[in-house]
């Protein structure tokens, strides 16, 4: 199924610049979401206001993927479904290395950004401290920056609870990425400001916890891309 409309997967606000097109660049962000109190919790950070993409808004830990990541040693390979997923994304061109990089990807920057490892500690791993296990980590959408931004990505994002990660939602802390790491209930956004396409996702989230609160890994996962200037939402 495919929609389309006026969306934007840039922030808000965020000019647009005036020059050729820049080709997207692979990144991944981590959904954390705590359930252990009565609603459902996710944690967002504020970038900074010097960055040139997505400045002074609240986001999910996340960044590009590294030429290293498909490198990275790993404890726990990600679920089957999410595979499929992935390698659907691509349409069955990318290797399973590189796409197994892009969830290496979103735990390696949740790491950096927010202090927390999904994974045991590395004694071998030169990389990172820790072995990422990516097993519980759900796909939930993909969007590709619009033409015309001053950075663009084409961003995956997983979904991960706490409780099965064996992570204390108390254990964050700010980075020189993030700041203002905070648990917002995913049911009210209001007291930070969010870039378009997180709130759209979040709504995406919200309607997939309100289906099955457990969030199935072979769920269709959300697309959404600009064709010919329109926003478009598809279904992978």
């Amino acid at each position: 199924m495919t929609t389309s409309g006026n969306g934007s997967t840039g922030g808000t606000p965020l000019d647009i610049v005036k020059t050729r097109s820049l080709r997207p660049r692979q990144a991944a962000s981590v959904m954390l979401l705590d359930r252990s109190q009565d609603r459902v919790r996710v944690l967002v950070g504020r970038r900074h206001k010097a960055h040139v993409f997505m400045p002074d808004l609240h986001v999910f830990p996340g960044g590009r993927r590294d030429r290293d990541d498909h490198r990275l040693a790993f404890d726990g390979d990600m679920h089957p479904a999410v595979l499929e997923r992935l390698k659907t994304a691509y349409k069955h061109a990318a290797s399973e290395s590189r796409l197994r990089a892009i969830p290496l990807a979103a735990l390696r920057e949740l790491h950096e950004e927010a202090s927390i490892a999904v994974g045991s500690k590395s004694f071998g791993n030169t990389l990172l401290p820790f072995l990422p296990d990516l097993t519980n980590l759900r796909y939930m959408a993909r969007a590709i920056t619009p033409p015309g931004h001053p950075r663009r990505f084409d961003t995956h994002f997983f979904a991960l609870f706490t409780d099965e990660a064996g992570v204390d939602p108390r254990d964050i802390r700010d980075s020189r990425e993030l700041e203002d790491l905070r648990w917002i209930d995913v049911n009210d956004v209001s007291q930070v400001r969010l870039p378009d396409i997180t709130g759209i996702i979040l709504a995406d989230l919200r309607a997939s916890l309100q289906s099955d609160a457990s969030l199935p890994f072979g769920r269709p996962v959300p697309f959404y891309y600009t064709r010919h200037g329109r926003f478009v939402r598809d279904l992978l």
